[in-house]
């Protein structure tokens, strides 16, 4: 895992308005995971699975996953032999929460598991509950930032840590190219055939082109207050997981 070291900046775009964003994932929560799957080639499923590398060694984990969506890094971190021994997730999406309940509960996990509606600006979770806090593919999306890493850094025990899972843009120019021209043209495409929503993936792609990675993320975490704050590159640069501990 590579410390801090390099600033990536973000392209010059505007940035996609996050309000209401529930509706558009109430839209799209039918086809969310299968679409997820063919549009990253399965990496996502893989991203999830290295996640695991950077949890904290302990036992009997209490996890809390913020915009959880249908529960995909929740079952991805319940696995067998696993330290995570109970989750809570949570989402703005009734929508995305109701398909994740569904595959909670085909996997028997209801006593594990709890899946319900909330705000991550706002969570209404007691300071220091969690040993672990993660968020996959989904901080980009929140309305403010600093608010829902801030609210993580509270509800989280000391020696806590925060675990992030998110896009970023190749730094190789090639590898870039090809990356936005399939993110901008091709992924809409596909996203409006199999769910019907082109509009949803257009915004998908917009927040990914202007959101901070990298050397910016691993500020905004450490301006939240966590400490030990790093991140490692995935599969050619095109996602990134960040982690950080409270102190």
């Amino acid at each position: 895992m590579s410390a801090v070291k390099n600033t990536n900046s973000i392209e010059d775009k505007e940035q996609p308005s996050r309000k209401n964003v529930w509706e558009m994932f109430d839209r799209i929560a039918p086809t969310y995971d299968s679409l997820n799957h063919i549009l990253s080639l399965g990496q996502d499923i893989l991203w999830r699975r290295k996640l695991k590398r950077s949890l904290p060694d302990q036992d009997n984990l209490f996890l809390l996953d913020v915009a959880t969506g249908t529960g995909d890094q929740i079952i991805s971190l319940m696995g067998k032999n696993s330290p995570v021994k109970n989750a809570i997730g949570v989402d703005v999406s009734e929508g995305m929460l109701e398909v994740g309940r569904h595959k909670i509960r085909q996997r028997k996990l209801e006593e594990k598991v709890l899946l319900e509606k909330g705000d991550a600006t706002k969570l209404k979770y007691n300071s220091e509950k969690f040993d672990l806090a993660t968020i996959s593919f989904g901080i980009r999306n929140v309305v403010d930032v600093p608010k829902a890493l801030q609210e993580m850094h509270r509800v989280l025990k000391k020696e806590g840590r925060i675990i992030v899972l998110e896009f970023a843009l190749p730094k190789n120019p090639l590898v870039r190219f090809s990356y936005l021209t399939y993110f901008r043209h091709i992924l809409p495409c596909i996203g409006s055939l199999v769910s019907g929503d082109g509009q949803a993936y257009k915004y998908l792609n917009r927040t990914v082109e202007s959101f901070p990675y990298g050397e910016g993320f691993c500020q905004l975490l450490k301006d939240a207050g966590f400490e030990n704050v790093r991140y490692r590159s995935l599969f050619l640069g095109v996602a990134m997981i960040y982690q950080g501990d409270r102190k």
